[in-house]
């Protein structure tokens, strides 16, 4: 599913004195609960779209073929229960939001390394605030892609600077679970739009307006987390303020020896600098194995069909003949499934690897939906397109089955592994490419998924197993093994692979590839940087601030830079 990623920073294997404050775990969870935003939304408009309230209203056609003998009286039932949802104008309703968040977290980087992370973390919760509101109150299509395209820039600037926010104030040590609890706050808030759903659904005639209405609570939470938490330290160094930094460092550490961590964060800063045009970098010949990965992930991340089952889970469920409660409160049960797997990540990733749970993944999601397309191929056919409780209930357990195996595996893994793999110069980039591909690819399941249901019937569950088929044996055979390789010496894994290291460029590269090499060994900038580097002497000659004594408001980056943390 959609979800986010962060960048981590630090010298291979230090400690820094970070302990795991109370306050700590409180600025984790505003982090974290920006995932509920893309959660809620993930879940709720399934639902919604399901509702007869709302067909009746934006969609006639639909309801038409589902409440008033269309479906009964077509001469093909079967045919006609696959295709009673496809509308072309309802799947742009569902994946308009997809298009705004993939350009709102391109320039959400930008934005949070000018202004810093609080006034992104605002903004976005004020969009999906003003979003939900208008959907609430729709009284045509256009209403409600316009609330959409507001909820999508609220969670495309949450998708990037949220999970970033996390990684910087939690302790180095626990920075990767501080990441995925941004994704578990994903799973979560599907969760609750289920439930909210199945409630909703009693109420006749405006339950759709309050389940997307109440889309503004998730909303207000980031909104008001952003108003009380503190300026994280990176952002404040990257802007110039030392002092602040240092005063904030010291207060999420509960500590005051906290010189060591700063130097490195502002030395952090200064390499990111030193690393002109970061995001073309990405596209050099030693970044392009790091590049394709990416890329591949996360078209095969949605290609395993789970989007396409999260927003249309109610819509799916109505569609095989379970009763419209019954088919929320099916969605309900997914939704916990979801939930308490991400756990089972969370728990295992660094104990098992992650190519083990990819492979494990997909060999578990790919049993559950060729058991789903068999099912619906004889038994659909049988009882002419409504499915009696037996075969209905062993669907569910198999959805559930497959959602399991998602998320455990390539729905968090997806989002950690395409980060870890990057070089540090270009790491920041390559998280603004990689949520921006999520994006892209999610607009399309959305787009395109009933439009398959209806064209491909049961075999729509056959494409996406033979899709997870191709990605196991891409993520066997071309993924190196990342599991307990310190960050800055990945790039290793990929000079001795099979394969990418037959590439002259990979084979020859190093740490920090594109920095100049006095900056690589360690020496002071501007022994070369001047002529080569545009910023290079004013940054290496900054002072790392000790004890509080730094001056103020020189800025650590410049128009190159791109935030790393």
């Amino acid at each position: 599913m959609a979800g986010a990623v962060a960048v981590s920073i630090g010298k291979p294997g230090k400690r820094y004195n970070a302990k795991m404050t109370a306050y700590v775990w409180f600025l984790c969870l505003i982090g974290g609960s920006g995932g509920l935003l893309l959660g809620y939304d993930n879940g709720v408009i399934g639902g919604v779209t399901s509702m007869e309230a709302f067909q009746y209203k934006f969609f006639r056609t639909v309801y038409d073929a589902k409440e008033l003998g269309g479906f009964h009286a077509n001469p093909n039932p079967v045919k006609a229960a696959y295709c009673s949802y496809n509308n072309q104008v309802l799947q742009l309703v569902v994946s308009s939001l997809y298009i705004s968040a993939l350009f709102s977290g391109i320039i959400a980087s930008k934005f949070a390394r000018l202004y810093g992370r609080k006034p992104v973390n605002i903004v976005a919760g004020a969009f999906f605030i003003i979003g939900a509101a208008i959907l609430a109150g729709a009284v045509d299509v256009a209403m409600l892609v316009v609330g959409r395209i507001l909820l999508g820039i609220g969670v495309g600037l949450c998708s990037l600077v949220m999970p970033m926010y996390n990684a910087e104030v939690a302790p180095p040590h626990l920075r990767g679970g501080m990441n995925i609890l941004f994704q578990w706050f994903v799973t979560f808030g599907i969760l609750c739009a289920g439930l909210i759903n199945y409630g909703c659904d009693f109420i006749d005639t405006w339950g759709w307006r309050l389940a997307l209405g109440l889309a503004a609570i998730p909303g207000a939470i980031v909104f008001l987390g952003g108003l009380v938490m503190p300026e994280s330290p990176s952002s404040l160094i990257e802007r110039g303020h030392f002092e602040k930094a240092r005063q904030v460092l010291s207060k999420i550490r509960g500590t005051n020896d906290v010189d060591e961590e700063l130097a490195d964060i502002t030395e952090a800063a200064r390499i990111s600098n030193l690393a002109p045009h970061p995001m073309r970098n990405l596209f050099k010949p030693q970044y392009r194995p790091q590049l394709t990965i990416s890329l591949l992930f996360m078209m095969f991340q949605q290609f395993t069909g789970i989007n396409a089952i999260i927003f249309y889970a109610p819509v799916l469920f109505n569609s095989i003949g379970s009763g419209h409660t019954a088919s929320l409160l099916n969605t309900v049960i997914i939704g916990a499934v979801n939930v308490l797997s991400t756990v089972v990540a969370i728990v295992v990733v660094d104990r098992l690897g992650r190519k083990f749970l990819l492979i494990a993944g997909v060999i578990q999601m790919v049993i559950a939906e060729i058991v789903v397309g068999i099912t619906l191929k004889y038994e659909f056919a049988k009882y002419g397109g409504q499915l009696p409780n037996g075969p209905s209930i062993g669907i569910l357990v198999c959805i559930c089955v497959f959602i399991a195996g998602f998320a455990w595996s390539w729905g968090p893994i997806g989002w950690l592994y395409p980060t870890e793999i990057q070089p540090l110069e270009v790491r920041a980039a390559a998280c603004s490419f990689n949520v921006a591909m999520n994006m892209l690819f999610t607009f399309v399941i959305g787009q395109c998924f009933v439009t398959m249901l209806c064209t491909m019937e049961w075999g729509v569950f056959l494409f996406f197993a033979g899709m997870c088929v191709i990605m196991g044996l891409w993520a066997a055979l071309l993924l190196p093994e990342t599991k307990g390789v310190e960050i800055e010496s990945v790039f290793r894994l990929f000079q001795n692979h099979w394969f990418w290291g037959k590439f002259p460029a990979v084979k020859n590269m190093s740490a920090h590839s594109s920095l100049p090499y006095n900056t690589k060994m360690g020496t002071e900038a501007n022994a070369i940087g001047p002529a080569l580097v545009p910023g290079a002497a004013r940054l290496s000659a900054q002072p790392i601030p000790q004890n509080g004594n730094a001056t103020n408001g020189t800025p650590l980056v410049g128009g190159n830079s791109k935030t790393v943390i």
